[in-house]
This record gives structure tokens, sequence and C-alpha cells, in this order.
């Protein structure tokens, strides 16, 4: 009896956290968690390559000029989607320790309002030592994904706001 008291407690955490979607920090704190176990950066980047060997393809049709992110050493592909008030990113890489940096982000960033991923600083990344253990042209490259993302959000936010206002009556921008 006591093991399926404890089974049925433990679905129902399971089913909680499966619906209950993540803070942007929340999900920060978990990568940098996970950084954590790691004793040295060769089992840091082995990690980095095995998320970007997970990274779902991204289809032929969003491998175009405009989704190319500017500023990376590797071909990198960054594409955004604006439903229900989220955004939602996929992506790719012919660099496969781009793609483990991409997916990171994503999972980070993507399902989450354009005012949160504006707001974040993405301190998890100088926190788990990106930044510094990095080669000089990569971390150029998660600078520029990260403006990329960002700049994404922006130009939901601003075409969510330009809507709410037309939908309330007003042909001016809401003045901050």
């Amino acid at each position: 009896d006591e093991l399926v008291t404890g089974l049925k407690k433990a679905i129902k955490i399971l089913d909680l956290r499966m619906n209950t979607r993540k803070t942007i920090a929340e999900t920060e704190k978990e990568i940098t968690e996970e950084f954590s176990l790691f004793d040295s950066w060769d089992d840091k980047y082995e990690y980095i390559i095995d998320l970007g060997k997970k990274l779902h393809p991204l289809e032929d049709r969003f491998k175009i000029n405009e989704n190319r992110v500017k500023g990376c050493q590797s071909t990198v592909w960054l594409a955004a989607d604006f439903h229900d008030g989220l955004v939602f990113f996929k992506a790719d890489s012919d660099a496969v320790i781009v793609k483990g940096l991409i997916r990171i982000l994503i999972r980070v960033l993507s399902g989450h309002s354009p005012e949160d991923i504006l707001k974040d600083k993405l301190d998890f990344i100088g926190e788990i030592g990106m930044t510094t253990h990095l080669a000089q042209t990569r971390s150029n490259g998660l600078l520029s994904m990260v403006k990329q993302m960002k700049n994404f959000a922006l130009a939901y936010k601003l075409k969510s706001d330009s809507t709410k206002n037309y939908e309330h009556g007003r042909a001016e921008p809401k003045s901050n």
C-alpha cells in the first residue's frame, strides 16, 4: 500500500511538472546545476555536443538567408513563431557544438512571452563559464544567437502591442 501511495504521489508530481511551464529563471537554474555536475570543461563540451546531437533538425524551408544568424563562425539558422502570446524558437547549425549551444538557448527562452525574453539577462551563460571557456569566435556567435532571439521577441512584442492598440481603437502606439 505504501508503495502504491508513493507511486501515485510521484505520478501526480510528474504530471504537475509536465503541465507547469517553468520560468526562464527556473530553467537557467536547472542548467547551471546540470553544468555543475561536470568536473572538467572537456566533460561540459561533451555534454553540449550530446545536446546538439539531439536538436531536432530544422525543416529546409526555414534554412533561408533571412533566418541565418549573422556574426557566427558556423552557419546557424534561427526561426521563431508567435502564438498565444508566446515565442517559440527552432534552429539548426552545421556545427554540432553550436547545435548544443542553441539547444540550450531554446530550452531557456522558447515558450515564453516577448516581455520575459527581453527582460532576462541570461546570466546563466556566464555562471556556467560559457563566456570564458568558449573560443572568442564561438562566444561571439553565442552572443549573436542571443541577440537574434531577443530581436525576434522585440518584433513580436511590438507587433502584439500595435495589434492591441488597434483592437482598442487607438491608432497611436501606447506611450510609456
